[in-house]
């Protein structure tokens, strides 16, 4: 192994396991090995590492930074690899990258590196300050799937308004099978998040975590359920915490894995616009949803709107148009009923009662549909708050 980290026959194992696409290649085994402790010794977006490891490789680059070789450094220059070494040096530990292994083998993380199938193409345009590493929970080859995707991002002190808008805009597009990113956060995130699944739709989280630490611990069971659905995904190895420099960090891989981002709700100073102005940097679409003009929570969807070129959006179908699909959803076509879900939804709400529980059959065999699909849409309801649910059954929410 490159540097002053030999990987002992444990730590080939285990990352044969984390990433078994490289195991029968040797060079490919220590381009990986190399990956892997830049990941531990770096922090999110160094771009002096970034440039070192596109003009040497990997494993060259590490020899380059740890081992003090003399190559060319490329663009690089001494003063700048003199200055990286100060900051990772200090990071170069043996044990924390078994442990991260170990872990992540433990729980079922994968390592995702470029050149894997799984590699997300879109990252590149961020330069010298792509990551040089992914980790994974979850479906892996979801990354570099073709199809549009689409970060809805927004406060994490969100008004009813601003979740209800998320909700709608995640549910329309995840139903038409357009996959939604987003970090996970409270707020607005996480209602994208929870609308994406209940249409068992594709939905991507990003961490500035490890993939293996829940963050905020309150959606533990959310992240588990992206998990078992989409991916959840970490530019930091299993074990780090959360800081605020891998919020912001985190928010330019979202503005990267996605070809438009909406923001939905956010203050004057809020991280979400952070994610905008990222994507815009990138040549990426970026939408705003508008909201009452006195709300202090719509105010940097607002200023947006007047000064970075956002546009406009108040429905999913104008997303679409950010994303070039018109009005036409992925299962669909131009005579197909324009918004399905919602007639869908109707058809599962007169079937509810708002004093009689009942059970998905018999709300299934009441509104014609199958029990599967209903099951989806009282789901979506349920966060919506316009369902109800107990032992008993469902019915519908007497506020609503």
């Amino acid at each position: 192994m490159t540097g002053s980290i030999a990987f002992t026959t444990e730590m080939s194992d285990l990352l044969a396991a984390v990433a078994p696409a490289a195991a029968a290649d040797p060079d490919a085994r220590r381009e990986r090995e190399a990956r892997v402790v830049w990941s531990h010794l770096v922090e999110p977006g160094d771009s002096v590492a970034g440039r070192l490891v596109a003009a040497l490789g990997a494993e060259g680059a590490l020899e380059a930074a740890v081992g003090r070789s003399r190559v060319d450094l490329g663009d690089v220059s001494l003063e700048e690899v003199e200055e990286g070494r100060r900051r990772w040096m200090p990071r170069l530990r043996r044990q924390a990258v078994h442990d991260a292994l170990a872990t992540a083998e433990r729980a079922g993380i994968r390592l995702v590196v470029p050149g894997d199938a799984e590699w997300p193409s879109r990252v590149s345009d961020l330069d010298a300050h792509a990551p040089l590493a992914l980790w994974v929970r979850g479906e892996a080859a979801l990354l570099a799937r073709p199809q549009p995707s689409v970060a809805i991002v927004g406060a994490r002190a969100a008004t009813s308004y601003g979740d209800h808008v998320a909700m709608e805009l995640a549910a329309d597009l995840g139903g038409s099978g357009i996959p939604i990113v987003s970090g996970a956060a409270y707020g607005i995130d996480g209602a994208a998040h929870r609308a994406a699944l209940a249409v068992d739709a594709p939905t991507v989280a990003l961490l500035a975590s490890g993939a293996d630490r829940p963050y905020p611990a309150g959606h533990a069971d959310l992240l588990e359920r992206i998990a078992r659905n989409g991916a959840v995904v970490a530019e930091s190895p299993c074990g780090a915490a959360p800081t605020k420099w891998r919020f912001l960090q985190r928010n330019r891989l979202i503005a990267a894995l996605s070809d438009a981002t909406v923001v939905v709700e956010a203050g004057w100073r809020s991280g979400s616009l952070n994610t905008a102005h990222h994507a815009l940097d990138l040549g990426r679409a970026v939408g705003a949803v508008p909201g009452a003009i006195t709300s202090a929570a719509s105010a940097g969807c607002h200023r947006l709107l007047r000064e970075s070129g956002a546009v406009c959006v108040t429905n999913a179908d104008e997303v679409r148009e950010l994303l070039d699909l018109g009005g036409l959803c992925t299962f669909g076509g131009p005579d197909d009923d324009p918004d399905p879900l919602t007639d869908d939804t109707t058809r599962v709400r007169d079937a509810l009662s708002t004093r009689s529980w009942r059970e998905v059959d018999d709300i299934a065999r009441r509104a014609g549909m199958a029990p599967q699909h209903v099951e989806a849409i009282l789901g979506l309801m349920l966060i919506m708050r316009d369902a109800e649910q107990s032992r008993l059954g469902w019915r519908r929410s007497r506020t609503t």
